[in-house]
């Protein structure tokens, strides 16, 4: 079974496919995107062998001769250095701005082939064809691409909606649990932030989803997907509602800084622990219950997920160093900060000015070093 959310935007709406077998299908899907019948494949060292050649054959079945270019997999990747290889890289396959990249593979692949595509000879076309289920519910639709710097997490980037999205969920048949909590993580926000009938579904179905049951799947996946594309139509550059998908990610990203952006805490075990840390703090300034909070942290803890940063290297950490991350974060304006809190389960929003001070003892509470 197939589903097809459409992401509407005046005059650059595009199709998130979402199903099984579609990289095997994507010539014939792709085809008319690609009238100069070549691409280029971004992937990384990890995908490229699962997932590449079926796509390479795909296209090929179609008449489209198709490059590839392999980067070092990791968040790592995601940065100035990994940006201008790539740009160099695609600059000797001397692609033209009528040409379309197919970024192959996670968040990392996403996020860079995305921004290359942005900035590569002022603008080419870029496909997503996301293989973790974090990227299929996240960061391959709504057209946010960016780069991490040592300053923080995504802080240079550009908007650059895609021409299509191919949401395999064949792929996901490969990741690791880890890697599939990650993007469940992702999931249970949707329900969080704005749908309660979708978490109240996930309390039931959670553990269809992470083992991998197709109707489940294709359910959560499709339901976040749809969630997204609203958002998105109605806030495509994060005016407004677009932030209130930021749930627990500046609490989050603050605790990537600390822990360097890489293995030892993966960005969807950030989120976790950030949403169970924004619901904390919403409960300790008197906007959502105790009793929310409470159910927001055991549905997280359900999926195996961290619900609190007491296991992570180096813990703790001085609260002034992640209020300064948070400070750096691209969610703050004016050097305030801004928090997406909770008022229930299902209802999140945009909380300006949050004074520093609160945050402080918050963090104290959670064992932070004053």
């Amino acid at each position: 079974m197939t589903r097809v959310v459409k992401v509407k935007l005046d005059g650059r709406s595009y199709d998130v496919v979402i199903g099984t077998g579609l990289i095997g299908e994507a010539g014939g899907r792709l085809g008319g995107l690609l009238p100069r019948r070549r691409t280029v494949i971004v992937t990384d060292a990890t995908v490229e062998p699962l997932h590449a050649g079926l796509l390479t054959e795909s296209l090929e079945r179609a008449g489209i001769c198709a490059a590839r270019v392999v980067l070092e997999p990791g968040e790592q990747t995601k940065s100035w250095e990994g940006l201008a290889d790539l740009s160099d890289r695609l600059l000797a396959l001397n692609l033209d701005r009528g040409d379309v990249i197919l970024a192959l593979g996670g968040g990392v692949v996403g996020d860079l082939a995305g921004f290359a595509a942005a900035i590569y000879k002022r603008g080419i076309d870029v496909v997503q064809i996301p293989t973790t289920l974090l990227a299929q519910v996240d960061s391959s639709v709504g057209g946010k691409t960016a780069i991490d710097t040592p300053r923080g997490k995504n802080l240079i980037g550009a908007f650059h909606q895609p021409r299509a999205v191919l949401a395999d969920l064949s792929t996901l048949a490969s990741l690791p649990q880890r890697e599939m909590r990650c993007g469940y993580a992702e999931v249970i926000k949707y329900g969080l932030l704005g749908d309660r009938p979708f978490f109240d579904w996930l309390e039931a179905n959670g553990p269809r989803v992470l083992a991998g049951e197709p109707d489940a799947l294709l359910h959560a996946v499709a339901r976040s997907v749809e969630s997204k594309a609203q958002i998105v139509a109605e806030d495509e550059r994060e005016a407004g509602a677009r932030a209130l998908l930021n749930l627990g990610h500046t609490f989050g990203h603050a605790l990537e800084a600390e822990t360097g952006f890489g293995e030892a805490l993966k960005h969807g075990e950030a989120v976790a622990i950030g949403m169970v840390m924004a619901f904390r703090f919403s409960a300790a300034l008197g906007h959502c219950s105790e009793a929310d909070a409470a159910r927001a942290e055991r549905a997280i803890a359900a999926a195996g997920l961290a619900t609190g940063a007491q296991g992570l290297p180096g813990w703790p950490y001085p609260a002034d160093r992640l209020i300064d991350h948070m400070a750096h974060d691209k969610k703050a304006e004016g050097g305030r900060l801004t928090l997406i809190l909770a008022r229930a389960i299902g209802s999140a929003f945009v909380a300006k000015a949050v004074e520093v001070d609160q945050v402080r003892t918050f963090l104290a509470r959670e064992g932070a070093k004053l």
